[in-house]
């Protein structure tokens, strides 16, 4: 290609003197742009023998990228990606095709000289690029996109090329980094792999891929999460960066094939303490000291749960350990949660009022006063016949008054991986009889559960006495991990069973498949695995027990058909099947209106 200036050279030996000051004056550029001077990424500057432009507008692009965007959320999505067999150099070329084209407009505004640079360093890339871009669907699709920059115009390209160029090019308007991800993923879908979603799973499931499944298929690598920030690192370098070649890809997570063998594992103490540290790093730290934890384990970690642990939190968004990515996408969940809510709240503000007002004539029939027969209280003249001629002394009507303070509800919500297609739905659920319990007056505790190795994470949403404001921390539920039911309803039905209303109400938002894995402890008798008709019997049992304590049960199914027996195995004829959101009310109204009417 001709060039109307002399492109930049230094020699080998000329880079290794001056690589200290090179790297110096290029992280200083980036955290100009940043305005993060503790942003620490690894800067290309092998590429600055060619052309200093190229690397001058990568350290450019990583600070931009960063002070609007944000680059692990969008590597994490990478990674998970490619764990659900996405092609991984298609994949890179695509993002960061899509990285250049959100985060330019916004640094072009601010920054005048960037576009010289951007100018520079695209005429170097067609010299020395060209060729390894005619390799490959995308890097074609680089070629024009940087043609038509440096020429203002459109060169001829074919209309399947040209149908992606404008789709990345609509991102110069990407208002946040799901903006982003979701033209790539919509472009990977439609360009590279038609049949991903129907193979792997939607963008929502692609998201929803837990940290345990990118590394289960090698625990010890999985425990020390310094392995997985490598490889986002390497993906955020390489996202930013000109040069696709940079990520190793022996160090990539990959989804290995289930053997459908062993799930039972053994584990040192040293181990062990890495699992506590992870629960509280992606959990949250726990509100209840050591001592108070081991007393709780002593008391109800028996049986079938021998050798498990319960963990109590208010969730990673208010007590976190650091923010990490767990913390970003708890955020970024909570904002999809309440979104699902914007765009229902009309059918979710009815099934409100329709609960609350079920419920409310339900409580006005129960605390009208009931009158009885009695020698004092208010006489009756139409008895008064009865002075000297019967042995009948009651002449009165003794007044028996009611209150609706010996209600107590507990909603616990299962918030295992295999919610994770429906998060926001069973948000909403929870919120609705939260809703209407706090309309109505009665004390109520919301809990979600899931298991990660051998610990029942207890997510606690909001508590018995709190105010009606709590009820929105329910949007915050996030599905990941394992379920061991039993032991959640049994540490459930443990605390309700200490609260001092007569009438306890439990009940419990699932999908009907118990299923967890069981890790060997030191001196452990390793019991059997938590699956199948052992986990389902074991569930049914505990609220079975919870019945025979004065609990009235009620399960709310929203599984799949399949595991629709072991719902009713579980719960019996206090079951309820939500197929849609707008029959929530009545059908969960149905049971609490007939739970306060039998009391009276």
């Amino acid at each position: 290609m001709a060039r109307n200036y002399k492109s930049p050279y230094l020699e080998e030996e000329e880079i290794d003197e001056q690589s200290l000051e090179l790297q110096n004056r290029m992280k200083n550029l980036l955290w100009t742009v940043s305005g993060d001077y503790t942003l620490d990424v690894k800067l290309d500057l092998k590429s600055y023998k060619k052309s200093k432009y190229i690397t001058m507008y990568d350290a450019v692009k990583q600070g931009a990228f960063a002070k609007y965007f944000d680059m692990e959320v969008l590597s994490m999505y990478i990674v998970k990606k490619i764990y659900l067999q996405a092609q991984q150099a298609p994949l890179m070329e695509l993002a960061q095709l899509c990285v250049d084209a959100a985060a330019y407009p916004h640094i072009n505004r601010e920054r005048s000289g960037v576009s010289e640079i951007r100018k520079r360093a695209f005429q170097d890339m067609l010299e020395f690029q060209s060729a390894r871009m005619s390799a490959s669907f995308f890097g074609q699709v680089r070629f024009y996109i940087l043609r038509n920059f440096l020429r203002s115009g459109n060169d001829l390209a074919t209309e399947r090329i040209q149908s992606v160029i404008n789709r990345i090019q609509s991102l110069q308007k990407a208002e946040n980094t799901m903006d982003i991800i979701r033209t790539i993923d919509q472009v990977y879908n439609r360009i590279i792999d038609r049949t991903f979603e129907e193979k792997y799973g939607t963008l929502e499931e692609v998201l929803a891929v837990s940290l345990e499944e990118l590394q289960e298929f090698n625990w010890q690598d999985y425990l020390d999460e310094e392995s997985l920030q490598e490889v986002l690192k390497q993906y955020m370098n390489s996202l930013a960066s000109s040069d696709i070649d940079k990520v190793d890809m022996k160090d990539r997570p990959k989804r290995e094939p289930s053997s459908g063998g062993q799930r039972v594992r053994i584990l040192d103490d040293e181990a062990l303490k890495k699992v506590y540290d992870y629960v509280e790093l992606n959990h949250g730290i726990s509100y209840l000291s050591m001592r108070e934890q081991e007393a709780v384990n002593y008391q109800l970690c028996r049986g079938a749960h021998e050798d498990c642990s319960l963990y109590y939190t208010d969730g990673i968004l208010h007590n976190h350990a650091k923010i990490n990515y767990q913390y970003k996408y708890a955020q970024m969940q909570l904002s999809k949660n309440k979104q699902y809510y914007h765009a229902n709240h009309r059918i979710i503000k009815r099934n409100i009022a329709m609960l609350t007002e079920m419920l409310r004539k339900s409580l006005v029939i129960r605390n009208e006063d009931d009158a009885c027969k009695g020698s004092s209280g208010v006489l009756v003249p139409s008895r008064l016949w009865k002075l000297g001629r019967t042995d009948d002394t009651k002449l009165f009507d003794k007044i028996i008054k009611k209150d609706t303070s010996d209600f107590v509800v507990d909603i616990l919500i299962d918030s295992s991986g295999s919610q994770s297609s429906r998060q926001a739905q069973v948000a909403a659920q929870g919120y609705i009889i939260s809703e209407a319990l706090s309309n109505i007056g009665i004390p109520h505790q919301v809990v979600g559960f899931c298991t990660f190795w051998d610990y029942t994470v207890m997510h606690r949403f909001r508590s018995y006495d709190d105010d009606r404001n709590m009820n929105q921390r329910i949007f915050e539920f996030m599905a990941s991990s394992n379920n061991r039911d039993g032991l959640a309803i049994r540490a459930t039905y443990d605390r309700l069973m200490k609260r001092e209303e007569l009438n306890k109400v439990l009940i419990v938002l699932s999908d009907g498949r118990p299923n967890d894995q069981k890790v060997n402890r030191p001196g452990s008798r390793n019991p059997r695995l938590y699956e199948g008709e052992f986990a389902v019997r074991d569930t049914a049992f505990e609220v079975r027990r919870a019945r025979a304590l004065g609990i009235s049960v009620l399960g709310v199914f929203a599984g799949e058909d399949e595991d629709l027996n072991a719902e009713k195995k579980i719960f019996g004829k206090d079951f309820a099947f939500i197929r849609h959101i707008g029959n929530f009310s009545n059908i969960v109204g149905t049971y609490l209106k007939r739970q306060i009417e039998e009391d009276m």
